[in-house]
Order: C-alpha cells, then sequence, then structure tokens
C-alpha cells in the first residue's frame, strides 16, 4: 500500500504535489494518519520528484518543515483538550506503541519531542501525549520545530539524492533513520552530562546536634 501510494504521489507536479505531501506530513500526528502511512514516505516523494525538475528543492523543504511542526502542534492541543477521551477509543486503546511513548516522554522530558520525531509510530502518538502531560507549550514548540526542521530536511534531501529510484531508499528508511537517532542520543546524553557538572552542587542537610556530644564549659 505504502508503494502504491507513493507512486501515485509521483504523478503530480507543483502545488498539488506540494499540497497532498505537505497534507501527509501534516495529518500524521493531527489525525493520527502516522498509524496507516508514514509521514517521511510523502517527504522521499517530495525530494524524489524535486530531483527531475517537477517541483522545486527549497519549496518542498519549507512545505514538509512547516507542516511536520504545525501538524504535531495539532497533535499537542488534541491531547490537551481530547486526550484521555481518546485514549479509550480506537486506534489508541490497548495499543503497545502509547507506552513505549510515555516512557520515552517520561525518561527523556523535553527532548522526547525531538526523539519521536525519528520513528513513525512515537511521531504520532508523542505530540498527543505531550499535550496530557501538562509540559508548557512554549517547551513543547522549541523540541518540535528543531525536530520538525531537521527531520524533514533530512528525509527531503534523502529523497532528492534518490532521485525517482525513491522505493529503493525507503526501503532502506528505518536504517538511515536508526544512524541518526543514535546520534540524537549519544548528543542528548552528552547535553545532560554537561549540565549536571555545571549545576552547582546543593550542600547537604546539616544533622541535627546531638546534646550528648556537647561539652560543658568547665565552670570559672
Amino acid at each position: 500500500m505504502l508503494a502504491s501510494i507513493g507512486t501515485w504521489l509521483e504523478h503530480f507536479h507543483g502545488p498539488t504535489l506540494y499540497l497532498l505531501c505537505g497534507f501527509f506530513v501534516f495529518a500524521e500526528a493531527a489525525i493520527f494518519l502516522g498509524f496507516v502511512f508514514p509521514g517521511e514516505i510523502a517527504a522521499v516523494v517530495g525530494g524524489s520528484v524535486a530531483a527531475v525538475g517537477h517541483a522545486s528543492l527549497g519549496t518542498m523543504i519549507v512545505v514538509i518543515v512547516l507542516c511536520a511542526i504545525v501538524g504535531d502542534s495539532v497533535g499537542y492541543e488534541v491531547g490537551r483538550v481530547l486526550g484521555p477521551h481518546l485514549m479509550e477509543r480506537r486506534p489508541l486503546q490497548g495499543k503497545a506503541g502509547v507506552d513505549k511513548a510515555r516512557d520515552l516522554l517520561v525518561r527523556f522530558g523535553g527532548p522526547a519531542v525531538f526523539l519521536g520525531r525519528w520513528t513513525a509510530l512515537a511521531r504520532a502518538l508523542v505530540p498527543g501525549l505531550t499535550g496530557m502531560s501538562g509540559m508548557r507549550y512554549r517547551t513543547f514548540l522549541f523540541y518540535n520545530a528543531l525536530g520538525g526542521l531537521v527531520w524533514g530536511t533530512t528525509f527531503v534531501l534523502v529523497g532528492y539524492a534518490a532521485g525517482r529510484s525513491w522505493e529503493a531508499i525507503a526501503s532502506r528508511i528505518g536504517s538511515y533513520a536508526l544512524y541518526v537517532l543514535f546520534g540524537v542520543i549519544a548528543l542528548v546524553v552528552v547535553v545532560v552530562v554537561v549540565r549536571r557538572r555545571r549545576a552547582p552542587e546543593r550542600p547537604a542537610p546539616l544533622e541535627p546536634a546531638d546534646p550528648r556530644d556537647e561539652e560543658l564549659d568547665p565552670p570559672g
């Protein structure tokens, strides 16, 4: 099915192609389309079509990045307003990936929004779960924008490098995403370690003095 949708997208040019690719990326988290169609396929197809001159590479990158950021922001609001209700409905009810996405969010906090961008299921779930968690939107937006910029640019350029042979590159996309994810995790670990070393140490709490240890003043 993914190959069929990808091939179908290649038949469009210009504004129609921008609209369709942007929609698939936007809807991935906004309406949980990521359960059915990973957004990186649309990004790769957009880049491959730009490689043969049927779309502008720069415009495609801008469209994919903006739709990724806006789509996740909508997903955040959906989770904040309707999250508990949606957790009791399909396709989220009993979904194993929900627990994994929650664990990612608990372990990494804000950076989980960036890390979640690199796997399809997490991209669909993390924004909504972040909205439910009560994280401030300003914090979410920072990591969302950073992830959308790096992710969108990366996969459009992957498609552009592959040209029209996007199917071959799509079959290896999981490996590329995995390498990037490992690099991002290493970077996050370094940042956390540096912050902890720079943080001022808290003084140890004073223990109450034992009256028996006090020495009596010698009589004058």
